[in-house]
């Protein structure tokens, strides 16, 4: 296997973190919270009538951005969208370019240009707390949720302080992941998980093993239509922006222990550990106790914030500040998403805790 090396930031001596309070005027809108004694998100409502979303965030980029900086994202609530075309209007309107959602981990479908659907697992699965791609060293930067339809019952969209977790994990576990970093082991082609094809998003091999090397994966093919992968990632990274340091993996999805036991027993029994279309284990191969993992999602839990979907609600994300989830629901429910500004290069090592 080829070895791994984290990318970490320059030389920049990064001070003590500050949280900055969040400027509550803003003209045209008003600025509030969600919640009483709940930072995150900012809620974002129109002061008057009429207000065109699209070009108030255009021009205040910067406040946007330190907005996202304090608290880690922003909900505007109460604005008008005509269409699709317009959610991805406003996202080029402060992100530039959207980004494609390549390197795949969940089902989504392409609904217009780089706009797609929330993951689309059945309605009645949840999906813990994660921030995008963080299973990989190339992320987006801000995500963005649409509600065109919230669910009748269930459905919100969980989200937590990727701060304020990296601060709750005991300081030992914290230690060990960002010393050894974390392997995502990915088996392909046994009709259990997405399809390499889905993943890479084309049939070309060739085009499968130039985006493996450079992305720094170790793959291997498995006769006609299987794929090993074997890639080492950060644990944690430290923002660009505000230097803070944050937990930033997908350990606790990958690995096989977030499955039920009774299906965990049979999938091993079918593939062996090493055979699972899935799993997470140290960068160096050992397995990840299941007593970490469990730790793990306590902290998760206690950092959740949860607030209802309305239709034409906005929620924007730093996705390196902030996590997000999924509960479950029942009726129909429509979340768009958009990506933007690839991030990478951030992830740190054992010698950024000195």
């Amino acid at each position: 296997m080829e070895s791994s090396t984290l990318a970490k930031p320059g030389t920049k001596k990064w001070g003590a973190p500050r949280r900055q309070e969040v400027d509550l005027s803003a003209g045209l809108v008003k600025v509030g919270r969600l919640a009483p004694g709940s930072p995150l998100p900012v809620l974002v409502e129109p002061e008057v009538a009429g207000v065109d979303l699209i070009t108030w965030a255009a021009q205040n980029r910067a406040l946007l951005d330190r907005w996202l900086h304090a608290e880690g994202g922003v909900l505007f609530r109460g604005f008008q969208l005509d269409a699709i075309a317009d959610f991805e209007r406003l996202i080029a309107a402060v992100s530039g370019e959207l980004l494609r959602y390549s390197y795949r981990s969940t089902p989504r479908s392409e609904v217009e240009g780089r706009i797609y659907t929330s993951t689309e697992y059945p309605p009645h699965q949840s999906i813990p707390l994660h921030n995008e791609m963080s299973y990989s060293r190339a992320w987006p930067m801000k995500i963005w949720f649409y509600c065109q339809t919230a669910a009748p019952a269930g459905g919100e969209t969980p989200i937590a302080d990727s701060r304020r977790i990296w601060a709750a994990l005991p300081a030992d576990l914290r230690r060990r992941f960002v010393a050894r970093g974390v392997m995502y082991v990915r088996n392909y082609g046994q009709g259990l998980d997405l399809a390499w094809q889905e993943v890479f998003n084309t049939t070309d091999r060739g085009e499968v093993a130039a985006f493996c090397r450079a992305a720094g994966i170790d793959f291997t093919w498995q006769g006609e239509d299987g794929l090993s992968t074997r890639q080492v990632c950060q644990a944690a990274a430290r923002h660009p922006a505000t230097g803070e340091l944050v937990w930033f993996n997908q350990a606790h999805l990958f690995h096989v222990s977030g499955l039920d036991a009774a299906v965990r027993r049979s999938l091993v029994e079918d593939f062996t550990e090493a055979g699972l279309p899935r799993n997470a284990c140290f960068g160096d191969g050992a397995p990840i106790p299941d007593s970490d993992l469990d730790a793990i999602r306590a902290v998760l839990d206690a950092a959740t914030v949860v607030f209802p979907w309305r239709p034409g609600d906005l929620l924007l994300l730093d996705n390196m500040l902030t996590a997000h989830a999924r509960r479950p629901f029942s009726g129909p429910r429509k979340i768009l998403v958009g990506m933007a500004e690839e991030g990478s290069g951030y992830g740190i090592g054992a010698g950024d805790l000195a």
